[in-house]
């Protein structure tokens, strides 16, 4: 059973995965400018929760209904990791390698995205300028910030599957 799930989370994740690297080159194809608004980021992380929780459903449905909560998590992880891989894998060679300059562009998006809503805050002017400082002295699609990123994506979404998994666990009252 053990190796039933992590096929399942595995297939699971490689969906996933799909659709975040789909996203992120329709978005670059369109309009980068999607690839800092806020909605299609909330979108984003909806769905990689969305597939997460569809995978912890359909181990428990391979296992007769059961899943224990290391089961349940193992299960959201791996979908959400092999996910968050694949679209951190496409990113990477689509501003490093096959598009640099639209690094630059994202960056003055960001930089735009950043004042507009530390303006809306009200935040002094001192504080803006350290902000957009910081973003143009960094390069976002570097190795290292990359994985930071992804890193920090995945504990964020690690907790979330831990309270999925406290919620979908169900043991198995012939297994005790």
């Amino acid at each position: 059973m053990e190796n039933s799930l992590k096929s399942i989370a595995a297939n699971y994740g490689l969906y996933l995965g799909a659709l975040l690297a789909l996203i992120t080159i329709l978005a670059y194809a369109i309009d980068l400018e999607l690839l800092v608004d806020t909605w299609v980021g909330v979108f984003i992380m909806i769905a990689i929760i969305v597939f997460g929780i569809i995978s912890v459903a359909k181990v428990k449905q391979a296992q007769q209904g059961f899943a224990s909560f290391k089961q349940a998590f193992t299960a959201y992880f791996i979908t959400v990791l092999i996910g968050l891989l694949i679209s951190t894998l496409v990113s990477f060679l689509l501003f490093n390698f096959i598009d640099t300059d639209a690094t630059d562009i994202l960056k003055q998006k960001t930089i735009e995205k950043t004042v507009s809503m530390l303006e809306g805050f009200n935040t002094p002017v001192e504080a803006i300028d350290q902000a957009v400082t910081e973003i143009e002295s960094q390069n976002q699609y570097s190795i290292g910030n990359i994985l930071k990123g992804l890193f920090g994506y995945l504990m964020v979404f690690s907790i979330v599957g831990l309270i999925v998994a406290a919620a979908m666990k169900k043991s198995n009252p012939e297994a005790e």
